[in-house]
């Protein structure tokens, strides 16, 4: 699979990448299809009845291009009720070691950015975000972040298009 380098392939980048993560990141959602207690078993996620549980093929990967620019500071935005799972599948997959900020509880996403703006001091234009619900995209895209829809989970071609997006609406 091709691997993007940000610091080679792009002049301008955001300066936060916000990721949703229920059918997003992961091909499911964390309050009706994971079935705690979840756990992994030879590099594997399972459910408790024992059905493994998939990412979608290029999230791990995106993930981790952000996280080794320093540049870009990464996080996720959930509005899962789930909270203690969706924290849980982050552990186990050693993505909470890649986030800088980790924003999971129900209500508004315009809250989890309001807080990801308070907490980090950037400006809403120089975030990016992926989001699987149009809902979401259009009322974070008012606060004038960048914002993309999703339809069929993270892909690498999806990220790239949004950074030559981004890259060629900033200045």
């Amino acid at each position: 699979m091709k691997m993007l380098d940000l610091a080679r392939d792009f002049k301008f980048l955001p300066q936060l990448i916000v990721f949703d993560l229920d059918y997003t990141l992961w091909p499911f959602w964390c309050d009706t299809h994971i079935y705690p207690p979840v756990y992994k078993k030879q590099g594997a996620l399972y459910n408790a009845d024992g059905t493994q549980i998939h990412i979608y093929p290029d999230s791990e990967s995106i993930l981790r291009c952000i996280h080794a620019h320093p540049g870009v500071k990464l996080a996720c935005a959930s509005r899962t009720a789930e909270i203690s799972i969706a924290k849980r599948l982050l552990n186990l997959l050693q993505w909470d070691q890649l986030f800088d900020y980790v924003e999971i509880y129900p209500g508004s996403k315009v809250n989890h950015f309001e807080r990801l703006h308070n907490l980090t001091g950037i400006p809403y234009n120089r975030m990016m975000f992926f989001d699987d619900e149009n809902r979401n995209v259009t009322e974070v895209r008012r606060l004038g972040v960048h914002s993309y829809l999703v339809s069929r989970g993270m892909s690498l071609a999806a990220f790239e298009s949004a950074l030559r997006q981004f890259e060629a609406n900033s200045d």
